[in-house]
């Protein structure tokens, strides 16, 4: 697990990738992965992006009812060359300078470490990306209201089943959780970084 002390009096924000390593096994997974392959260079250039400028990058991922999994079991499993989203996931696996929290249920917050490991980290604004936009985007945004987390939600750094439920939940996360909702391209780093650091 990386230092936490290198970040905690830099950075105000993280990047939260949201159950973005997964084998696409469920219902209409072969829909969702064709628009989450369609939004994953976007999100490689986000991640990118955060790592150049200090942002904290944290996995929060559904253990896909492995209840004595850990990350690197999970990615395996999603790294199998019959796994369905083999290739998505190979583009945004994590690394030793992530964070990963699993997760038993939809919002990254619910029954998770994630509020403790983002307040020792000093992080006040979340990014929010990954999987899907209508449910555990939409449920995380909420939970992140709740306790007083500025949030950004980069519109195509996040996939639905449809298109459609996809731009319903951005229009209701933008309307009822307060978010700054924009394309990855207009998120400037620069603001989540403490001046004087």
């Amino acid at each position: 697990m990386p230092d936490g002390n290198q970040h905690k009096s830099k950075v105000s924000g993280a990047l939260l990738l949201i159950d973005v390593i997964t084998d696409f096994d469920f219902p209409d997974g072969a829909r969702t992965l064709r628009l989450a392959e369609a939004m994953a260079p976007n999100l490689v250039r986000l991640k990118r992006r955060a790592r150049q400028s200090g942002i904290p990058t944290l996995y929060v991922n559904d253990n896909l009812g492995e209840w004595r999994s850990n990350a690197g079991k999970l990615v395996a499993h999603c790294l199998r060359p019959e796994a369905r989203g083999r290739h998505f996931v190979q583009m945004l696996r994590p690394d030793d300078q992530d964070y990963f929290v699993l997760k038993p249920m939809h919002s990254a917050f619910y029954q998770t470490p994630l509020d403790v490991l983002l307040r020792h980290l000093g992080v006040s604004s979340l990014i929010l990306t990954g999987l899907a936009t209508n449910s555990c985007i939409l449920c995380s945004a909420h939970d992140a209201k709740m306790r007083d987390y500025k949030i950004i939600v980069p519109t195509d750094c996040c996939a639905a089943r449809s298109q459609r439920e996809h731009d319903q939940a951005i229009e209701h996360i933008r309307a009822m959780a307060d978010a700054k909702v924009v394309p990855s391209s207009a998120v400037r780093f620069s603001n989540l970084v403490r001046k004087g650091s």
